[in-house]
């Protein structure tokens, strides 16, 4: 009796799941919904990415893509999930980490859609085939671009501009999440990769997309804390003005800031998602299952350095650049390598941390990092 019982629960969970129906090219819709729009660089990567990924699909952008941008982190994206669904969306991409839970209620509503979210953590656990979140190995990206900060860094030490104990770097973060944390230290990891006397000092703006807060407290890194080189988890040119305003090297996020601070920026990591957002257009017009969980690197394209100004940056840093990437392709190189750096003094011990690194983004896709190492102080009375 239990084996029958056990065989007719296995049968009604498989008369449960959603069957998702193959979808003509032609009656192809995708629908992304942006915390702001194409000005702030974080949601303008996220458009160029899906326009891409909807011409590298076979879509019509014009006819086939519906954009809805400024949606807050509240009931709006609800209703702005609704409204795509209810205007033939077949797939739908929500862009920020507050937007999540409506998502999740759109998709219950919806379930012969395909839901796609960024930077969060729920889809595994939600119970729902069309519910997926992703991310990139974004840490990848940021070791490099530190790579690329502590090479300007040893620049500026040898022409005796700063000594080894003034290589000071500020970092301003928007909020203390994981997916920040995990940024920033990543990004230290690469500046001490080839400057292993610098320090960090790292403020939270507690909020995405404030430009008078992002330049403020980049502005107050540099007078207060005498940071000699920048870099931002954020979502506007605050960060970058600043820079060019005080002139001081910046590392930027998401876009290039070349042309907002030509004499300054160095570079910027970015995940690129027309590689995912292509796969799961080609996975919802197929019809099949995709995962709940996605998170790629290097390897796969999904993340990405903007071009160095070759202006700013020091001499030999592209060729530094492309060694590094190398070995983390090869896996020869881990960026949260226990053996270059220590929390309170001492080797941490976490659950992620085995066969010497802390491994990031391999269970879950949204970075789970969230420790503060030696050598980074938080200016926020938390760390």
């Amino acid at each position: 009796m239990k084996k029958i019982a056990s065989v007719l629960l296995v049968l009604a969970m498989l008369l449960c799941s959603v069957a998702f129906a193959e979808i003509a090219k032609e009656d192809m819709k995708v629908g992304l919904i942006c915390l702001h729009d194409e000005n702030m660089g974080y949601d303008a990567n996220f458009i160029n990415g899906m326009k891409e990924a909807v011409e590298a699909a076979g879509l019509d952008p014009e006819t086939q893509l519906v954009i809805k941008t400024n949606i807050p982190e509240g009931q709006e994206c609800y209703d702005a999930a609704v409204d795509l669904a209810e205007s033939g969306c077949n797939y739908i991409f929500a862009d920020s980490f507050g937007h999540e839970d409506y998502i999740i209620l759109a998709a219950e509503e919806y379930p012969e859609i395909q839901f796609s979210h960024a930077t969060g953590y729920q889809a595994a656990g939600s119970g729902l085939e069309n519910m997926h979140n992703a991310f990139a190995s974004i840490y990848e990206g940021r070791f490099a671009a530190g790579v690329a900060a502590g090479m300007k860094l040893n620049e500026m030490i040898a022409s005796g501009d700063i000594t080894e104990d003034q290589a000071v770097v500020g970092y301003v973060g928007a909020f203390p999440y994981a997916e920040v944390i995990s940024g920033y230290t990543s990004f230290f990891l690469g500046v001490r990769y080839v400057c292993p006397s610098a320090t960090m000092y790292v403020t939270f703006t507690n909020s995405w997309g404030d430009q008078a807060l992002e330049q403020e407290a980049a502005t107050a890194l540099i007078s207060q804390y005498h940071c000699v080189l920048m870099s931002e988890h954020a979502d506007t040119v605050g960060a970058p003005t600043a820079c060019e305003d005080n002139n001081v090297p910046n590392v930027g996020y998401n876009i290039s800031f070349n042309a907002v601070a030509p004499n300054t920026s160095l570079i910027s990591s970015r995940i690129d998602w027309a590689p995912y957002m292509q796969y799961a257009i080609e996975k919802t017009m197929a019809g099949e299952a995709f995962e709940a969980d996605w998170s790629q690197g290097f390897n796969e394209g999904s993340v990405a350095l903007t071009e160095l100004n070759e202006n700013v940056a020091a001499e030999g840093t592209q060729e530094k650049l492309d060694e590094v990437i190398a070995a983390l392709k090869a896996g020869e190189l881990h960026v949260f390598d226990t053996a270059t750096f220590t929390v309170n003094g001492e080797v941490p011990e976490n659950e992620h941390i085995y066969d010497g690194y802390f491994h990031e983004s391999e269970t879950a896709s949204a970075p789970y990092f969230d420790m503060t190492i030696d050598g980074i102080t938080r200016l926020d009375n938390e760390g």
